[in-house]
């Protein structure tokens, strides 16, 4: 069973900002699979199905960003999902809008999700689709990541979020490692 995690924060307030990227991504992943994800459990929204042969539980956590490891650890216990079948998908500072990259491993770059998943599983090494969202150092990194996507980034994050669709697909089959070799980007 693989665990596939958006991350982002709840309420319409928080729609189409920066951080909610990864609630994005699973949402548009969920739609290319006729799912929609929209039962509770755990302190998060989530489905549960196969895709590609593969049992498959989409999860976004509504515990809020940096909170966000409390849900996960338990659909992780519940189901008894292996570390190595978990991907968390996020926004990123460092990466320029519309990039992404693959990662196995880590340390969490100041992202507040990723070190309350850190501390909840135990581990750094756990797969991550990090998704750019640039960073503007005029702009204080909480107003900014909690700001709204302008329409120049949309376009970019646009093309991302479809490219995200395939990577996901090819998670769910291939070794992360050639997951890596065919989409980062050098």
């Amino acid at each position: 069973m693989k665990l596939i995690v958006g991350l982002g924060n709840p309420g319409k307030e928080y729609e189409n900002t920066r951080h909610n990227i990864g609630f994005m991504v699973l949402d548009n992943y969920a739609k290319k699979h006729n799912m929609i994800i929209d039962k509770k459990k755990f302190n998060s929204f989530y489905q549960k199905g196969i895709i590609n042969t593969q049992e498959v539980i989409l999860v976004k956590p509504t515990t809020y960003m940096n909170l966000s490891g409390e849900a996960i650890i338990k659909f992780v216990n519940y189901f008894k999902i292996n570390i190595n079948d978990i991907l968390i998908v996020y926004d990123d500072l460092d990466l320029e809008c519309g990039k992404f990259r693959l990662r196995s491993k880590g340390r969490s770059g100041g992202h507040n999700g990723i070190k309350s998943i850190i501390k909840y599983l135990g581990t750094d090494e756990f797969k991550r689709l990090k998704i750019g969202i640039s960073n503007d150092k005029l702009i204080d990194t909480k107003d900014y990541v909690l700001g709204k996507i302008t329409s120049n980034q949309k376009e970019k994050l646009v093309d991302v979020i479809n490219k995200t669709s395939d990577i996901i697909d090819d998670f769910l089959s291939l070794p992360f490692s050639k997951l890596t070799n065919k989409y980062n980007r050098k």
